[in-house]
This record gives C-alpha cells, structure tokens and sequence, in this order.
C-alpha cells in the first residue's frame, strides 16, 4: 500500500481541502488530486466529494479514516524501531551473571533515559556479523584469541581486567586460605564444563594452562551454574574459577568459598566491539561510561594472555 498516499488522505480528511492537504504537506494541489485519483482507482470507491466548501468524506472515506491512521502509526513505528536514537541500544554481554552484565547493569543506572536491549550471542564470529549487519551495536569480547582477529571496521576498546577467584566446597584442601598464589594450584582439579574449543575464553583458559600447569578439566556436559555449584559443594577434590564481578547465588548450605587468586593475579579481559560507522548517539554514552567507570583493579601483579595485549586487526 502507498503510505504517501494514505498520508494525503488523511491530510485532505483532516483539512477539508484539496489545497490545505498540498500546504500541509509541502507537494502541489494537482499531486494531492492524483494521488487521492490513482487511490480510488485502486480501491475502486469514492473516497471524497468536492463541495463549494472544499471536500467531504464519503461513507467510504468515513469508514477508511480510522484505518488509515492506524496505518501511518504502525509506519512510523516500524521507521521507529531502525533509526539510531529512536531504537534501543543492542548490545551483546555472553552471559547474564558475568561482569559484562554488571557493567550493563551500571551503565542503565547512569543513563536510565537510554532505552537498552540485552543479547546473548555465543561466537565472537556471530557477534562481529551481528555488529556488520547491524543486528547489535556493540559487544563485549575477549580479543583477539589466536587465530582470530578483527575486521578492519570493527573497532575495540579495552574496558575491564576482571580478576579470577578460585570457588571451592567447605571440604576441599584450599578451602581455608584467604588468598592463594597461583603456585598453590597446581595438582588440584580445577572443573570447569562451560570452556568451549574455539571460543576466545577457551583460548584465555588454554593459555592459562599452558603458563602455569595448571589442571582445568572441561569433562562433561554443561548444565548451566546451579549444576557447576552443586558439583563443587559436594565434591572435595574439585573447584572452579569465577570472575571476582560474576553473581551468583547458592544455598547457605553448600557452604562456598570464593578466594582470590594472587603472585601473579590472572585477569580475564573484556573489550568491547562495535562498528566504526555505527551512529547510535547511546554508544558514545556507553564508551565514555565504559571508559569512567572502571571497578577496582587487582592489586597484585596481574597476568593476561600475550594475546589480549596485542592488535585486535591482526597487524
């Protein structure tokens, strides 16, 4: 349906003129004539009478009005739902208890007039096609793992060093230290079923293992965090590292401990990602909130992948 036409319907509806409908909508008398013509062809009724006073609705046009209306609204909401600033900012944190989410979390709190949506994507290759097509405008990434890197317009921004603490049950050899060096880790078990082959936080943890020795298991499948967290409180011999701004709930029962990890401390990465042309005005809020709020950074030597350090694009 020609939305321009329903538009000059409409205007001549609410002028009562042929020549107001023009002026309202900056085009000539004659366009207005041939627009609302060629509608009536198409629809094949009458939809105005001329009078000395200027133009009437017929029953037709009477029972057309409401829908029209109707029909500009939902264009001006489907125009809405794609124009930068009138949409939502989309972006991509993996997951919802993880530090990225927090920071989300932060950023609404300071810019609660920014309309948000909050995305789980997997890949950092699904979330870099999704920031290209437009899909999302921004995500958060560990990069760039080996062998991948960053399209040349895609942009990235370092915005948190996110600490690891080991999570042991009440019962295991550890679970009375305050704090631990990474030393003391190696020869435990460390469980951990959610690390993926081929993601960039498979790369951060098989780049760990590989600079300390450590032992980290991803036997089994991955029934989300209540099964990780009941697994660790019933079985002595296990733990598992979490972020220090990960969130997560357990019985009091289950009697958890989260220890930090010190000499040197080992930060997981996160950067965000976005499109260079991107116009979203909400993203330079997110950026410049991103860039002044940064939680407490470790106090010890930190480690992190060679790889996280180095150019995003590969050069």
């Amino acid at each position: 349906m020609d939305i321009e036409a329903v538009r000059t319907f409409v205007a001549v509806a609410d002028t009562g003129q042929f020549q107001g409908a023009a002026a309202d909508l900056s085009i000539t008398q004659q366009a207005v004539s041939r627009r609302i013509s060629v509608w009536e062809k198409s629809l094949g009724v009458r939809l105005f009478t001329r009078t000395p006073r200027g133009a009437e609705l017929t029953i037709d046009g009477q029972a057309l009005l409401p829908h029209a209306r109707e029909l500009l609204r939902v264009a001006e909401r489907a125009v809405a739902s794609v124009r930068p600033g009138r949409r939502p900012l989309r972006v991509d944190v993996i997951n919802s208890r993880g530090a990225q989410s927090g920071l989300m979390r932060g950023f609404h709190s300071a810019h609660p007039e920014v309309e948000l949506d909050v995305l789980m994507l997997f890949e950092i290759e699904t979330a870099v096609a999704a920031i290209r097509s437009g899909a999302i405008d921004a995500s958060f990434r560990a990069v760039t793992a080996p062998g991948q890197s960053l399209p040349e317009d895609i942009e990235s921004v370092p915005v948190l060093d996110e600490p690891l603490q080991l999570l042991v049950g009440p019962s295991h050899a550890l679970a009375g230290a305050r704090s631990l060096t990474v030393a003391q880790l190696v020869g435990h078990r460390i469980w951990m079923p959610g690390i993926v082959p081929g993601t960039e936080w498979g790369a951060y943890y098989d780049a760990l293992v590989a600079a300390f020795g450590l032992s980290i298991e991803a036997t089994g499948p991955n029934f989300g965090s209540d099964a990780l967290l009941d697994t660790i409180a019933d079985t002595p011999a296990l733990a598992t590292f979490m972020g220090e701004h990960t969130r997560l709930i357990w019985p009091a029962g289950h009697g958890l401990r989260r220890i930090p990890v010190t000499d040197p401390t080992p930060v997981y990465p996160h950067s965000l990602i976005w499109h260079r042309d991107n116009p979203h005005p909400a993203l330079t809020a997110l950026r410049e909130y991103l860039g002044s709020a940064q939680p407490n950074q470790p106090e010890s030597e930190a480690w992190k992948p060679a790889w996280a350090a180095a150019d995003p694009h590969g050069r």
